[in-house]
């Protein structure tokens, strides 16, 4: 071997030595990186897998009473869900008869919360400038039923719910027209898509079949008793609305939430007057199956919106701003 044979050796050596110092060092770095990671992850209270450590756990703190309970709630099969229900429902009927004497109060309260509802829409349609989130066709059933019983009410029997109702169905129609017109950029119309023949016609249907069985004209009775049928249902294309989008700000949230509120709050005035009377009310009403539909309207409409009320109260004791709703609440 020559010399440059020789030279040639050793910048092989000297090149391998320098390839295997730069592989330990990377393995070095590596490790290091792999050390820092993994205390990284259990700093956040996962082990070396990227499992969940009791020490992470534990390093959270308890979670919250409320947390708890609807974490349980979650869990438990539908028909479990409905049982807890008719039980909440029925306690808070109990609580509200115990506080409230004159439970006429309660049909105040009711239409209060509704004028609440219906003041947080305007300020959103006037400040906000933006109908999104709101359903046009559950204001388009809302001021149908509305003019429907201010005909009957005319007719029937022309009280201070005749003014109410007035004032009612204005709002409603002013609302119509800022969102057909004023604010037409920001309706969802792809995601309103529930299709109302779905329940006007059912709701025209029973009308007919079951209403009151008073003195009055046949066309008057069935009117009345399809405003009815239309109240329990009008608020359908709100929640499909709300459930195509998934996300729900906070003006409509407290919008439906009133609806909500307002409707649970006429429910238990209906109920409690039932039972105070003895049932007497009942008969009041006429004979057959109308009131019988009557009630059960009231609580249809009630548990409609329960579903969404309960999750406006978590989300809002949890402190956030906009609602999001899983999958298959509404």
């Amino acid at each position: 071997m020559d010399h440059g044979d020789e030279a040639v050796v050793e910048r092989m050596a000297t090149d391998g030595q320098d390839n295997e110092g730069a592989h330990d060092l990377r393995t070095i770095r590596s490790k290091s990186m792999s050390d820092r990671g993994g205390g990284y992850g259990r700093e956040r209270g996962r082990d070396d897998r990227g499992r969940k450590s009791p020490r992470g756990e534990a390093m959270r703190g308890p979670r919250r009473p409320l947390s708890v309970v609807a974490g349980w709630v979650r869990r438990q099969p539908p028909k479990v869900k409905a049982f807890l229900a008719v039980v909440a429902g029925m306690a808070a009927l109990a609580f509200i008869r115990f506080i409230v004497h004159d439970h006429d109060n309660l049909f105040v309260a009711a239409e209060a919360a509704h004028a609440l509802g219906i003041s947080v829409l305007i300020y959103k349609l006037t400040k906000e400038k933006t109908c999104a989130g709101l359903s046009l066709k559950s204001q388009d059933l809302t001021a149908l039923f509305l003019a429907v019983r201010l005909y009957c009410s005319f007719v029937m029997e022309y009280d201070i719910h005749t003014l109410l109702d007035t004032a009612t169905l204005v709002t409603t129609l002013w609302v119509i027209y800022m969102i057909r017109f004023k604010l037409k950029s920001s309706y969802m119309e792809d995601k309103d898509n529930f299709a109302i023949h779905y329940v006007v016609l059912p709701c025209a249907l029973l009308a007919v079949l079951i209403h009151p069985s008073t003195s009055h004209n046949i066309v008057n009775r069935i009117c009345w008793a399809f405003c009815v049928y239309l109240e329990a249902v009008s608020v359908l294309p709100q929640l499909r609305l709300m459930q195509n989008t998934k996300i729900v700000e906070p003006f409509t949230a407290h919008y439906v939430f009133a609806l909500g509120v307002a409707r649970f709050l006429s429910c238990a005035h209906w109920v409690l007057q039932v039972l105070d009377t003895r049932g007497r009310l009942l008969t009041a009403l006429g004979y057959g199956w109308w009131p019988s539909m009557v009630l059960l309207s009231e609580i249809v409409q009630t548990f409609i919106l329960a579903d969404f009320c309960y999750y406006y109260v978590k989300s809002l004791v949890g402190g956030q701003l906009v609602l999001r709703l899983p999958s298959g609440v509404v």
